[in-house]
């Protein structure tokens, strides 16, 4: 299974789930993926920002992967291999490709800054992974402070067609998916797949602008799910009413510093982990925040009775 520029639906970004002494939980890898399927995801990505990938040994990340990979065999799974040097992103991109991924995902380093460097850097790491890789360009400049202009996207996908995908995380972003999208439109830029990560914040109108659908990780991927289901249906007021009662839990989550021990939190609230463990360093949840937590739960769970959980 090869990923290619049809993608589109639900690809949640998936964490790597720990142990309270910091072990991988693999059977917490198996529910989640379980979960996943239930929820809707057409495809699913590890070792993204959110799964941790910078706190994992190389062998560690193989095995993560190609666990997420044997557990959801009806789905393409895109692997992060992002890396400062090629040396590791070739190996893993090896590795995750015979264990069966359908792709794999690649973010710029922060230290590039000028267009030239930029586009020089991806040619360089399809170079490095092979062009028959089936790649994600992630573009994600609040976090990894390097600007892609959508002209500057159009130069790597117009250079590079095994880049098939854009994850787009870029903030504000709504005007970026519709002039790619007028690319596409005026025959400037061969057709890829868009899907938008960004916790989510603005899946409701990027879906209006062009995208195909949501490639992040929110506590909630059946909410994702079905925000771009009735947004593709054009039940535009259905999408937005339920994306509106989960806002406000969406908004804590994109908190800098904590909201992967947001994000955990709730996943384990809802049974789809273990633990909301991270490996060290990570910052937990105070008992004023996860308080704060479960009140928003409840808020949501006025309109969505999947935010009603036991008590805790």
């Amino acid at each position: 299974m090869r990923l290619d520029n049809t993608a589109q639906g639900l690809y949640p970004i998936a964490p790597t789930p720990f142990l309270p002494d910091g072990r991988i939980d693999y059977d917490s890898i198996d529910g989640l993926t379980d979960f996943y399927l239930r929820a809707g995801a057409t495809g699913l990505t590890v070792l993204g920002i959110m799964g941790e990938a910078p706190k994992l040994e190389q062998s560690e990340a193989i095995a993560v992967a190609t666990r997420f990979i044997q557990r959801a065999p009806g789905i393409p799974v895109i692997v992060g291999v992002s890396s400062p040097g090629f040396a590791a992103m070739t190996s893993l991109t090896r590795a995750a490709m015979d264990a069966g991924a359908a792709g794999v995902m690649i973010a710029p380093p922060p230290a590039l800054r000028t267009d030239d460097q930029i586009v020089t850097y991806f040619k360089q790491a399809v170079e490095a992974i092979g062009p028959d890789v089936p790649w994600v360009l992630q573009d994600y400049p609040l976090t990894l402070t390097v600007v892609m202009t959508p002209g500057v996207i159009k130069r790597i996908i117009t250079d590079n067609p095994s880049c098939v995908m854009l994850k787009h995380e870029d903030w504000p972003g709504l005007e970026k998916i519709s002039t790619l999208r007028g690319f596409t439109a005026d025959g400037s830029m061969r057709a890829i797949s868009i899907l938008c990560g960004n916790g989510g914040l603005f899946l409701d109108f990027e879906m209006e602008r062009g995208a195909d659908g949501a490639m992040t990780g929110y506590a909630f991927p059946d909410m994702l799910a079905d925000v771009v289901r009735l947004q593709k249906a054009g039940e535009r007021e259905a999408a937005h009413d339920l994306f509106d009662a989960h806002l406000p839990l969406l908004r804590y989550e994109q908190q800098q510093g904590v909201g992967l021990a947001v994000r955990k939190y709730v996943m384990m609230r809802r049974g789809m982990i273990a633990s909301d463990a991270q490996r060290k360093p990570g910052a937990g949840l105070t008992a004023k925040a996860k308080q704060e937590v479960e009140y928003l739960l409840g808020r949501v769970g006025r309109v969505d009775g999947r935010a009603i959980l036991p008590a805790v």
